[in-house]
Protein backbone atom coordinates (compact mmCIF):
# COMPACT_ATOMS: atom_id res chain seq x y z
CA UNK A 1 0.00 0.00 0.00
CA UNK A 2 1.16 3.12 -1.04
CA UNK A 3 2.31 5.42 2.06
CA UNK A 4 0.11 8.34 1.66
CA UNK A 5 -2.74 5.80 2.21
CA UNK A 6 -2.69 6.08 5.72
CA UNK A 7 -1.69 9.83 6.23
CA UNK A 8 -4.53 12.52 7.40
CA UNK A 9 -2.97 16.03 6.42
CA UNK A 10 -3.86 18.86 8.72
CA UNK A 11 -3.90 22.29 6.58
CA UNK A 12 -2.76 24.96 8.61
CA UNK A 13 -3.09 28.91 7.26
CA UNK A 14 0.13 30.16 8.81
CA UNK A 15 -1.57 33.91 9.34
CA UNK A 16 -4.33 33.31 11.32
CA UNK A 17 -2.97 30.13 13.59
CA UNK A 18 -0.92 31.29 16.31
CA UNK A 19 1.01 34.63 16.72
CA UNK A 20 4.01 34.64 18.90
CA UNK A 21 5.12 38.31 19.12
CA UNK A 22 1.95 40.36 19.21
CA UNK A 23 1.89 41.88 15.79
CA UNK A 24 -1.59 40.48 14.99
CA UNK A 25 -0.38 37.88 12.12
CA UNK A 26 0.36 34.08 12.82
CA UNK A 27 3.93 32.83 12.15
CA UNK A 28 6.61 29.67 12.48
CA UNK A 29 7.14 30.56 16.16
CA UNK A 30 3.38 30.48 16.54
CA UNK A 31 3.29 27.21 15.12
CA UNK A 32 6.47 25.78 16.87
CA UNK A 33 4.22 26.35 20.27
CA UNK A 34 1.55 24.45 18.76
CA UNK A 35 2.88 21.31 17.82
CA UNK A 36 1.70 19.43 21.08
CA UNK A 37 -1.37 19.96 19.80
CA UNK A 38 -0.82 18.54 16.78
CA UNK A 39 1.02 15.56 17.68
CA UNK A 40 -2.13 15.20 20.26
CA UNK A 41 -4.18 15.35 17.27
CA UNK A 42 -2.43 12.41 15.31
CA UNK A 43 -2.23 13.69 12.19
CA UNK A 44 1.23 13.03 10.10
CA UNK A 45 1.68 16.21 7.93
CA UNK A 46 1.34 19.90 8.25
CA UNK A 47 0.38 21.37 4.61
CA UNK A 48 1.52 25.58 5.29
CA UNK A 49 -0.18 28.17 3.44
CA UNK A 50 2.96 30.12 1.13
CA UNK A 51 5.24 31.77 3.66
CA UNK A 52 7.66 33.21 0.67
CA UNK A 53 8.41 36.60 0.52
CA UNK A 54 5.50 38.41 -1.03
CA UNK A 55 3.25 42.02 -1.22
CA UNK A 56 0.60 39.99 -0.09
CA UNK A 57 -2.35 41.21 -2.70
CA UNK A 58 -3.25 37.26 -2.85
CA UNK A 59 -2.23 36.09 0.65
CA UNK A 60 1.17 34.73 0.07
CA UNK A 61 0.34 33.42 -3.57
CA UNK A 62 2.13 36.25 -5.61
CA UNK A 63 5.81 35.36 -4.71
CA UNK A 64 8.38 37.45 -4.92
CA UNK A 65 11.06 34.53 -4.15
CA UNK A 66 10.61 30.99 -3.63
CA UNK A 67 14.00 30.31 -1.61
CA UNK A 68 13.29 32.68 1.30
CA UNK A 69 11.12 33.15 4.21
CA UNK A 70 8.97 36.13 4.50
CA UNK A 71 9.80 37.95 7.59
CA UNK A 72 6.12 38.66 8.86
CA UNK A 73 6.14 34.63 9.58
CA UNK A 74 9.63 34.38 10.63
CA UNK A 75 13.33 33.19 9.42
CA UNK A 76 15.06 30.72 7.90
CA UNK A 77 16.43 29.15 11.40
CA UNK A 78 12.83 29.06 12.67
CA UNK A 79 11.81 27.57 9.67
CA UNK A 80 14.58 24.78 10.11
CA UNK A 81 13.77 24.51 14.06
CA UNK A 82 9.68 23.78 12.82
CA UNK A 83 11.01 21.19 10.40
CA UNK A 84 13.29 19.13 12.99
CA UNK A 85 10.66 19.61 15.84
CA UNK A 86 8.12 18.28 13.59
CA UNK A 87 10.21 15.24 12.93
CA UNK A 88 11.09 14.66 16.57
CA UNK A 89 6.82 14.40 16.99
CA UNK A 90 6.48 12.48 13.58
CA UNK A 91 5.22 14.75 11.42
CA UNK A 92 6.37 16.01 8.33
CA UNK A 93 5.80 19.20 6.80
CA UNK A 94 4.18 20.18 3.39
CA UNK A 95 4.92 23.21 1.36
CA UNK A 96 2.59 25.26 -1.09
CA UNK A 97 4.20 25.73 -4.25
CA UNK A 98 2.87 28.53 -6.66
CA UNK A 99 4.03 27.57 -10.01
CA UNK A 100 2.03 29.04 -12.42
CA UNK A 101 2.45 32.82 -12.13
CA UNK A 102 5.30 34.79 -10.00
CA UNK A 103 4.53 38.08 -8.69
CA UNK A 104 5.47 40.87 -10.35
CA UNK A 105 7.80 41.88 -7.93
CA UNK A 106 10.00 39.01 -8.53
CA UNK A 107 13.60 39.47 -9.81
CA UNK A 108 12.52 37.61 -13.38
CA UNK A 109 9.73 40.19 -13.86
CA UNK A 110 11.69 43.00 -13.01
CA UNK A 111 14.43 42.07 -15.24
CA UNK A 112 12.22 40.94 -18.36
CA UNK A 113 10.95 44.73 -17.32
CA UNK A 114 14.76 45.85 -17.61
CA UNK A 115 14.57 45.13 -21.04
CA UNK A 116 16.54 41.52 -20.37
CA UNK A 117 15.13 39.72 -23.35
CA UNK A 118 16.25 36.29 -21.48
CA UNK A 119 13.82 36.77 -18.82
CA UNK A 120 11.35 38.40 -21.28
CA UNK A 121 10.82 34.55 -22.07
CA UNK A 122 10.24 33.66 -18.62
CA UNK A 123 6.51 35.10 -18.98
CA UNK A 124 3.97 35.24 -21.45
CA UNK A 125 4.16 38.21 -23.35
CA UNK A 126 2.30 39.64 -26.29
CA UNK A 127 2.12 41.73 -29.15
CA UNK A 128 -1.76 43.47 -29.20
CA UNK A 129 -3.60 42.29 -31.81
CA UNK A 130 -3.46 44.46 -34.88
CA UNK A 131 -6.41 46.88 -34.47
CA UNK A 132 -4.45 47.52 -30.77
CA UNK A 133 -6.98 45.47 -28.79
CA UNK A 134 -5.58 42.91 -26.33
CA UNK A 135 -4.01 40.00 -27.31
CA UNK A 136 -6.91 38.02 -26.63
CA UNK A 137 -10.24 37.97 -25.13
CA UNK A 138 -9.58 35.78 -22.18
CA UNK A 139 -10.87 36.77 -18.78
CA UNK A 140 -9.42 36.87 -14.77
CA UNK A 141 -10.66 34.68 -12.92
CA UNK A 142 -10.12 37.73 -10.23
CA UNK A 143 -12.46 39.49 -13.25
CA UNK A 144 -11.90 41.98 -15.81
CA UNK A 145 -9.42 41.31 -18.52
CA UNK A 146 -6.56 38.53 -18.47
CA UNK A 147 -4.04 40.89 -19.61
CA UNK A 148 -1.90 44.23 -17.98
CA UNK A 149 0.36 46.15 -20.14
CA UNK A 150 3.97 44.86 -19.94
CA UNK A 151 5.68 48.35 -18.45
CA UNK A 152 6.11 51.22 -21.56
CA UNK A 153 6.56 48.48 -24.35
CA UNK A 154 3.30 48.52 -25.87
CA UNK A 155 3.05 44.68 -25.24
CA UNK A 156 1.04 42.69 -22.60
CA UNK A 157 1.65 40.46 -20.28
CA UNK A 158 -0.92 37.44 -19.36
CA UNK A 159 -2.18 37.40 -15.91
CA UNK A 160 -5.11 34.77 -15.27
CA UNK A 161 -4.98 35.48 -11.48
CA UNK A 162 -4.59 39.07 -9.65
CA UNK A 163 -2.82 41.58 -11.91
CA UNK A 164 0.14 41.92 -10.32
CA UNK A 165 0.24 38.16 -10.68
CA UNK A 166 2.37 37.47 -13.95
CA UNK A 167 1.92 33.69 -15.67
CA UNK A 168 4.85 31.83 -16.35
CA UNK A 169 6.24 30.88 -19.62
CA UNK A 170 6.07 26.56 -19.03
CA UNK A 171 7.29 26.37 -22.53
CA UNK A 172 11.05 27.60 -21.54
CA UNK A 173 13.06 25.18 -20.55
CA UNK A 174 14.94 27.62 -18.31
CA UNK A 175 12.28 28.30 -16.76
CA UNK A 176 11.11 24.94 -15.39
CA UNK A 177 14.58 23.88 -14.74
CA UNK A 178 14.43 26.68 -12.19
CA UNK A 179 11.21 25.54 -10.61
CA UNK A 180 12.65 22.12 -10.50
CA UNK A 181 15.55 23.83 -8.46
CA UNK A 182 13.12 25.21 -5.72
CA UNK A 183 11.49 21.72 -5.21
CA UNK A 184 14.77 20.37 -5.01
CA UNK A 185 16.04 23.59 -2.07
CA UNK A 186 13.13 22.56 -0.23
CA UNK A 187 13.95 18.87 -0.30
CA UNK A 188 17.24 19.66 1.27
CA UNK A 189 15.52 21.40 3.92
CA UNK A 190 13.53 18.46 5.25
CA UNK A 191 9.96 19.44 3.67
CA UNK A 192 8.34 16.24 2.62
CA UNK A 193 5.42 17.32 0.86
CA UNK A 194 4.15 19.56 -1.87
CA UNK A 195 0.59 21.12 -3.00
CA UNK A 196 1.05 22.44 -6.29
CA UNK A 197 -1.21 25.68 -6.57
CA UNK A 198 -3.46 25.57 -9.65
CA UNK A 199 -0.95 23.34 -11.55
CA UNK A 200 -3.71 22.24 -14.42
CA UNK A 201 -3.57 25.72 -16.07
CA UNK A 202 0.45 25.83 -16.76
CA UNK A 203 -0.01 24.45 -20.10
CA UNK A 204 -0.61 27.15 -22.80
CA UNK A 205 -0.22 26.99 -26.03
CA UNK A 206 2.43 28.66 -28.01
CA UNK A 207 -0.21 29.98 -30.35
CA UNK A 208 -3.10 31.74 -28.13
CA UNK A 209 -6.56 31.78 -29.35
CA UNK A 210 -9.49 34.54 -28.84
CA UNK A 211 -11.92 31.84 -26.52
CA UNK A 212 -15.67 31.18 -28.19
CA UNK A 213 -17.50 31.96 -24.78
CA UNK A 214 -18.30 28.97 -23.03
CA UNK A 215 -14.42 26.90 -24.17
CA UNK A 216 -12.48 29.61 -22.48
CA UNK A 217 -11.19 27.25 -19.53
CA UNK A 218 -10.29 24.64 -21.84
CA UNK A 219 -8.06 26.74 -23.54
CA UNK A 220 -5.46 26.45 -21.04
CA UNK A 221 -6.92 23.76 -18.69
CA UNK A 222 -5.62 20.68 -18.24
CA UNK A 223 -4.35 20.30 -21.69
CA UNK A 224 -2.16 17.57 -22.77
CA UNK A 225 1.07 18.86 -22.15
CA UNK A 226 0.67 19.47 -18.72
CA UNK A 227 1.08 15.57 -18.19
CA UNK A 228 4.39 15.81 -19.68
CA UNK A 229 5.62 19.10 -17.54
CA UNK A 230 4.03 17.26 -14.08
CA UNK A 231 6.04 13.39 -15.11
CA UNK A 232 9.17 16.26 -16.06
CA UNK A 233 8.66 17.79 -12.35
CA UNK A 234 8.23 14.35 -10.62
CA UNK A 235 11.17 12.79 -12.63
CA UNK A 236 13.74 16.10 -11.84
CA UNK A 237 13.17 16.36 -7.97
CA UNK A 238 10.41 15.08 -5.57
CA UNK A 239 10.66 11.37 -7.81
CA UNK A 240 14.05 11.02 -6.86
CA UNK A 241 12.64 10.38 -3.03
CA UNK A 242 11.01 7.40 -1.52
CA UNK A 243 8.83 9.11 0.70
CA UNK A 244 7.09 12.55 -1.02
CA UNK A 245 3.72 12.98 -0.69
CA UNK A 246 2.35 15.28 -3.47
CA UNK A 247 -0.93 17.11 -4.10
CA UNK A 248 -2.09 18.97 -7.60
CA UNK A 249 -4.53 21.87 -6.90
CA UNK A 250 -6.78 21.28 -10.01
CA UNK A 251 -9.03 23.56 -11.58
CA UNK A 252 -12.13 22.42 -12.88
CA UNK A 253 -10.60 19.11 -13.68
CA UNK A 254 -12.17 15.76 -15.09
CA UNK A 255 -12.35 12.32 -13.62
CA UNK A 256 -10.32 11.02 -16.53
CA UNK A 257 -7.77 13.50 -16.14
CA UNK A 258 -7.66 13.22 -12.08
CA UNK A 259 -6.74 9.86 -12.82
CA UNK A 260 -3.98 10.75 -15.46
CA UNK A 261 -2.46 13.13 -12.83
CA UNK A 262 -2.23 10.46 -9.81
CA UNK A 263 -2.42 6.62 -11.05
CA UNK A 264 1.08 5.67 -9.65
CA UNK A 265 2.23 4.15 -12.71
CA UNK A 266 2.11 7.12 -14.55
CA UNK A 267 4.74 8.68 -11.68
CA UNK A 268 3.01 12.46 -11.86
CA UNK A 269 1.40 13.13 -8.44
CA UNK A 270 0.23 11.02 -5.46
CA UNK A 271 -3.32 12.99 -5.49
CA UNK A 272 -5.28 15.94 -6.30
CA UNK A 273 -7.82 18.04 -5.40
CA UNK A 274 -10.98 18.49 -7.10
CA UNK A 275 -13.56 21.08 -6.17
CA UNK A 276 -16.85 20.37 -7.93
CA UNK A 277 -18.54 18.90 -4.82
CA UNK A 278 -17.99 21.92 -3.24
CA UNK A 279 -20.47 24.16 -5.91
CA UNK A 280 -23.78 22.42 -4.95
CA UNK A 281 -24.82 25.98 -3.11
CA UNK A 282 -23.90 28.09 -6.57
CA UNK A 283 -27.32 28.87 -7.90
CA UNK A 284 -27.01 27.54 -11.84
CA UNK A 285 -23.40 27.07 -10.82
CA UNK A 286 -22.72 31.07 -9.49
CA UNK A 287 -21.10 31.38 -6.42
CA UNK A 288 -22.42 34.84 -5.15
CA UNK A 289 -26.12 33.35 -3.95
CA UNK A 290 -27.45 32.01 -1.26
CA UNK A 291 -29.70 28.80 -1.93
CA UNK A 292 -29.69 25.55 -0.10
CA UNK A 293 -27.07 22.84 -1.18
CA UNK A 294 -28.48 20.39 -3.41
CA UNK A 295 -28.15 17.10 -1.63
CA UNK A 296 -28.50 15.14 -4.30
CA UNK A 297 -25.84 16.61 -6.46
CA UNK A 298 -23.48 16.43 -3.61
CA UNK A 299 -23.57 12.66 -3.05
CA UNK A 300 -23.98 12.06 -6.71
CA UNK A 301 -20.57 14.23 -7.21
CA UNK A 302 -18.50 12.44 -4.85
CA UNK A 303 -19.78 9.31 -6.07
CA UNK A 304 -18.35 9.87 -9.40
CA UNK A 305 -14.89 10.75 -7.88
CA UNK A 306 -14.82 7.68 -5.83
CA UNK A 307 -15.93 5.26 -8.41
CA UNK A 308 -13.84 7.17 -10.92
CA UNK A 309 -10.69 7.49 -9.38
CA UNK A 310 -11.04 3.98 -8.22
CA UNK A 311 -11.57 2.35 -11.28
CA UNK A 312 -8.50 4.26 -13.13
CA UNK A 313 -6.47 3.10 -9.73
CA UNK A 314 -6.30 7.87 -9.03
CA UNK A 315 -6.39 8.97 -5.71
CA UNK A 316 -8.52 11.52 -4.14
CA UNK A 317 -7.49 13.98 -1.51
CA UNK A 318 -10.48 14.26 0.79
CA UNK A 319 -11.90 17.87 2.12
CA UNK A 320 -14.70 20.00 3.16
CA UNK A 321 -12.54 23.09 4.08
CA UNK A 322 -9.78 24.89 3.11
CA UNK A 323 -8.45 28.69 3.23
CA UNK A 324 -10.74 29.58 0.15
CA UNK A 325 -14.01 27.91 1.53
CA UNK A 326 -16.82 28.49 3.63
CA UNK A 327 -16.79 26.81 6.96
CA UNK A 328 -18.52 22.95 6.04
CA UNK A 329 -20.35 22.70 9.43
CA UNK A 330 -21.82 25.88 8.63
CA UNK A 331 -22.88 25.51 5.19
CA UNK A 332 -23.80 21.54 5.62
CA UNK A 333 -24.90 21.26 8.78
CA UNK A 334 -26.52 22.89 11.88
CA UNK A 335 -23.31 23.97 14.72
CA UNK A 336 -26.18 26.22 16.46
CA UNK A 337 -28.29 22.83 17.70
CA UNK A 338 -26.40 20.32 17.07
CA UNK A 339 -21.89 21.32 17.03
CA UNK A 340 -20.84 17.69 17.74
CA UNK A 341 -23.28 15.67 15.41
CA UNK A 342 -22.84 18.12 12.60
CA UNK A 343 -19.29 18.45 12.88
CA UNK A 344 -18.96 14.53 13.84
CA UNK A 345 -20.85 12.97 10.73
CA UNK A 346 -18.92 15.75 7.78
CA UNK A 347 -15.67 14.51 9.74
CA UNK A 348 -16.76 10.69 9.30
CA UNK A 349 -18.50 10.83 5.83
CA UNK A 350 -14.67 12.67 4.44
CA UNK A 351 -12.24 10.54 6.60
CA UNK A 352 -14.07 7.04 5.95
CA UNK A 353 -14.17 7.58 2.12
CA UNK A 354 -11.59 6.15 -0.32
CA UNK A 355 -8.70 8.32 -0.44
CA UNK A 356 -6.62 11.20 2.22
CA UNK A 357 -8.31 12.87 4.23
CA UNK A 358 -7.15 16.77 5.42
CA UNK A 359 -8.03 18.37 8.14
CA UNK A 360 -8.20 22.35 7.95
CA UNK A 361 -7.59 24.54 11.03
CA UNK A 362 -10.13 24.58 13.58
CA UNK A 363 -12.41 22.11 12.08
CA UNK A 364 -11.08 19.33 14.78
CA UNK A 365 -12.71 21.96 17.34
CA UNK A 366 -16.49 23.03 15.08
CA UNK A 367 -15.29 26.64 14.33
CA UNK A 368 -17.85 28.27 12.80
CA UNK A 369 -18.30 30.88 9.91
CA UNK A 370 -17.74 33.99 12.25
CA UNK A 371 -21.07 35.71 11.09
CA UNK A 372 -19.78 39.34 10.88
CA UNK A 373 -22.19 42.31 10.90
CA UNK A 374 -20.54 44.58 9.07
CA UNK A 375 -18.90 44.83 5.30
CA UNK A 376 -15.64 46.34 6.54
CA UNK A 377 -14.59 43.57 9.10
CA UNK A 378 -14.24 41.47 5.68
CA UNK A 379 -10.13 41.89 4.51
CA UNK A 380 -10.59 39.37 1.12
CA UNK A 381 -10.67 41.48 -1.70
CA UNK A 382 -13.09 38.72 -3.43
CA UNK A 383 -15.29 39.25 -0.60
CA UNK A 384 -15.72 43.56 -1.50
CA UNK A 385 -15.79 43.40 -5.10
CA UNK A 386 -18.85 41.00 -4.83
CA UNK A 387 -20.47 42.88 -2.43
CA UNK A 388 -19.73 45.82 -5.04
CA UNK A 389 -20.86 43.50 -7.85
CA UNK A 390 -23.99 42.57 -6.01
CA UNK A 391 -24.97 45.87 -4.70
CA UNK A 392 -24.36 47.09 -8.34
CA UNK A 393 -26.70 44.57 -9.39
CA UNK A 394 -29.69 46.10 -7.31
CA UNK A 395 -29.30 43.86 -4.28
CA UNK A 396 -30.15 45.24 -0.82
CA UNK A 397 -27.05 45.91 1.51
CA UNK A 398 -28.89 43.81 3.71
CA UNK A 399 -29.11 40.42 1.24
CA UNK A 400 -25.34 41.00 -0.19
CA UNK A 401 -24.16 40.94 3.42
CA UNK A 402 -26.40 37.60 3.69
CA UNK A 403 -24.82 36.27 0.61
CA UNK A 404 -20.98 37.45 1.89
CA UNK A 405 -21.85 35.74 5.17
CA UNK A 406 -22.43 32.40 3.27
CA UNK A 407 -19.70 32.61 0.95
CA UNK A 408 -16.77 34.65 1.79
CA UNK A 409 -13.18 33.01 1.48
CA UNK A 410 -12.85 35.10 5.32
CA UNK A 411 -14.89 32.59 6.91
CA UNK A 412 -12.05 30.23 7.00
CA UNK A 413 -9.81 32.91 7.55
CA UNK A 414 -10.55 33.93 11.08
CA UNK A 415 -7.72 33.11 14.03
CA UNK A 416 -7.61 29.91 15.00
CA UNK A 417 -9.57 29.97 18.75
CA UNK A 418 -7.10 29.00 21.24
CA UNK A 419 -8.92 30.11 24.70
CA UNK A 420 -11.54 32.09 26.08
CA UNK A 421 -9.16 34.96 26.62
CA UNK A 422 -8.76 38.67 24.34
CA UNK A 423 -8.21 37.80 20.64
CA UNK A 424 -8.95 34.00 21.65
CA UNK A 425 -5.23 33.28 22.73
CA UNK A 426 -4.42 34.47 19.19
CA UNK A 427 -2.64 37.06 19.69
CA UNK A 428 -1.35 39.84 22.86
CA UNK A 429 -1.92 42.88 19.57
CA UNK A 430 -4.69 43.47 16.85
CA UNK A 431 -5.71 40.35 14.97
CA UNK A 432 -5.31 41.02 11.39
CA UNK A 433 -9.06 39.75 11.18
CA UNK A 434 -11.38 40.10 13.83
CA UNK A 435 -12.26 36.48 15.77
CA UNK A 436 -15.43 35.13 15.61
CA UNK A 437 -17.71 35.87 18.28
CA UNK A 438 -18.30 32.18 19.54
CA UNK A 439 -14.34 32.29 21.06
CA UNK A 440 -15.70 32.58 24.38
CA UNK A 441 -17.12 28.95 24.96
CA UNK A 442 -15.72 27.53 21.55
CA UNK A 443 -12.10 27.24 21.71
CA UNK A 444 -9.22 24.24 21.64
CA UNK A 445 -9.24 24.59 25.60
CA UNK A 446 -12.33 24.35 26.40
CA UNK A 447 -12.97 21.25 23.67
CA UNK A 448 -9.71 19.31 25.21
CA UNK A 449 -11.52 19.29 28.76
CA UNK A 450 -14.76 18.82 27.86
CA UNK A 451 -15.76 18.34 23.87
CA UNK A 452 -16.60 15.47 22.18
CA UNK A 453 -15.09 16.94 18.21
CA UNK A 454 -11.85 17.08 19.15
CA UNK A 455 -11.67 12.99 20.32
CA UNK A 456 -14.16 12.29 17.51
CA UNK A 457 -11.07 13.15 14.88
CA UNK A 458 -8.32 11.72 16.73
CA UNK A 459 -10.43 8.12 16.57
CA UNK A 460 -11.01 8.78 12.85
CA UNK A 461 -7.35 9.37 12.32
CA UNK A 462 -6.76 6.55 14.35
CA UNK A 463 -9.10 4.15 12.94
CA UNK A 464 -7.26 5.15 8.99
CA UNK A 465 -3.99 3.50 10.86
CA UNK A 466 -5.34 0.56 12.47
CA UNK A 467 -8.09 -0.80 9.68
CA UNK A 468 -6.45 -1.48 5.71
CA UNK A 469 -10.46 -1.40 4.83
CA UNK A 470 -10.35 2.03 5.08
CA UNK A 471 -7.16 3.06 4.04
CA UNK A 472 -6.92 1.06 1.02
CA UNK A 473 -10.98 -0.70 0.86
CA UNK A 474 -12.47 -0.19 -2.50
CA UNK A 475 -15.79 1.82 -2.36
CA UNK A 476 -19.45 1.41 -3.61
CA UNK A 477 -22.28 3.90 -3.22
CA UNK A 478 -25.39 2.72 -2.03
CA UNK A 479 -28.82 4.25 -1.39
CA UNK A 480 -28.07 7.19 -3.92
CA UNK A 481 -31.38 8.09 -4.64
CA UNK A 482 -31.95 8.78 -0.69
CA UNK A 483 -32.99 12.19 -0.30
CA UNK A 484 -31.23 12.63 3.36
CA UNK A 485 -28.47 9.91 3.81
CA UNK A 486 -25.11 9.05 2.24
CA UNK A 487 -24.47 5.53 2.30
CA UNK A 488 -21.57 3.57 1.16
CA UNK A 489 -19.30 0.17 1.23
CA UNK A 490 -16.11 -0.31 1.58
CA UNK A 491 -14.79 -3.37 1.27
CA UNK A 492 -11.26 -5.67 1.63
CA UNK A 493 -10.05 -8.86 2.49
CA UNK A 494 -13.81 -10.44 2.32
CA UNK A 495 -15.16 -7.58 5.32
CA UNK A 496 -17.53 -5.12 4.58
CA UNK A 497 -17.71 -1.37 6.01
CA UNK A 498 -21.09 0.11 6.18
CA UNK A 499 -20.89 4.01 6.50
CA UNK A 500 -24.59 5.87 6.93
CA UNK A 501 -24.15 9.75 7.27
CA UNK A 502 -27.47 11.58 7.55
CA UNK A 503 -26.96 15.20 6.22
CA UNK A 504 -30.60 16.52 8.27
CA UNK A 505 -31.58 17.74 11.97
CA UNK A 506 -34.64 15.42 12.24
CA UNK A 507 -35.09 11.87 12.51
CA UNK A 508 -35.55 9.96 9.64
CA UNK A 509 -36.12 6.12 8.85
CA UNK A 510 -33.66 4.28 6.44
CA UNK A 511 -34.41 1.16 4.72
CA UNK A 512 -30.98 -1.03 4.62
CA UNK A 513 -31.11 -3.55 1.12
CA UNK A 514 -31.18 -7.05 2.67
CA UNK A 515 -28.09 -8.30 1.46
CA UNK A 516 -26.17 -5.53 3.64
CA UNK A 517 -28.17 -6.39 6.74
CA UNK A 518 -26.15 -8.47 9.37
CA UNK A 519 -26.55 -9.81 12.71
CA UNK A 520 -22.74 -9.70 13.91
CA UNK A 521 -22.22 -5.88 12.45
CA UNK A 522 -20.17 -4.40 14.76
CA UNK A 523 -20.03 -0.70 15.63
CA UNK A 524 -16.80 0.16 14.43
CA UNK A 525 -17.50 4.32 15.21
CA UNK A 526 -20.37 6.70 15.43
CA UNK A 527 -21.86 9.83 17.12
CA UNK A 528 -24.90 8.57 18.97
CA UNK A 529 -24.73 4.96 21.12
CA UNK A 530 -26.42 1.83 20.85
CA UNK A 531 -27.06 1.89 16.97
CA UNK A 532 -27.37 -1.31 15.19
CA UNK A 533 -27.68 -2.79 11.73
CA UNK A 534 -31.56 -3.87 10.98
CA UNK A 535 -33.25 -3.37 7.54
CA UNK A 536 -34.88 -0.53 8.41
CA UNK A 537 -32.60 1.93 11.04
CA UNK A 538 -34.07 5.60 12.75
CA UNK A 539 -31.23 8.15 12.32
CA UNK A 540 -31.24 10.88 14.54
CA UNK A 541 -29.73 14.13 13.52
CA UNK A 542 -26.90 14.39 11.53
CA UNK A 543 -26.10 11.02 12.79
CA UNK A 544 -23.76 8.91 11.54
CA UNK A 545 -22.38 5.14 11.93
CA UNK A 546 -20.42 2.89 10.52
CA UNK A 547 -20.49 -0.98 10.97
CA UNK A 548 -18.12 -3.40 10.06
CA UNK A 549 -19.75 -7.08 8.44
CA UNK A 550 -17.31 -9.74 8.94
Amino acid sequence: MEHFKEKVIYQLYPKSFKDSDGNGIGDIRGIIEKLPYLEKLGIDMIWMNPIFPSPQKDNGYDVTDYTAIDPLFGTMEELEELIKKAKERKIELMFDMVFNHTSITHQWFQRALAGEKEFEDYYIIREPKEDGSLPTNWQSKFGGDAWAPFGKTGKYYLCLYDKTQADLNWRNLEVREELYQVVRFWLEKGIRGFRFDVLNVIGKAEQLVDSAGDNEKSLYTDTSIVHDYVQELNRESFGQYEDIVTVGEMSSTTVENGILYSDPARNELSMIFSFHHLKVDYDQGEKWTDVPFDFIELKRILDEWQVGMSDGNGWNALFWNNHDQPRSNSRFGDPDNYPFETASMLAQTIHLLRGTPYIYQGEEIGMTNPDYSDINEYVDVETHNAYEALRLAGETHETAIQIIKQKSRDNSRTPMQWDNSLNAGFTTGTPWLKVADNYSHLNVEEELTNGKIFPYYQKLIQLRKELPIIADGSYQGILLDDPEVYAYIREKDGKKLLVLNHFYGTDYTVQIPEEWVAEDAKVVIGNYSDAKLTAEIKLRPYETVAFLIK
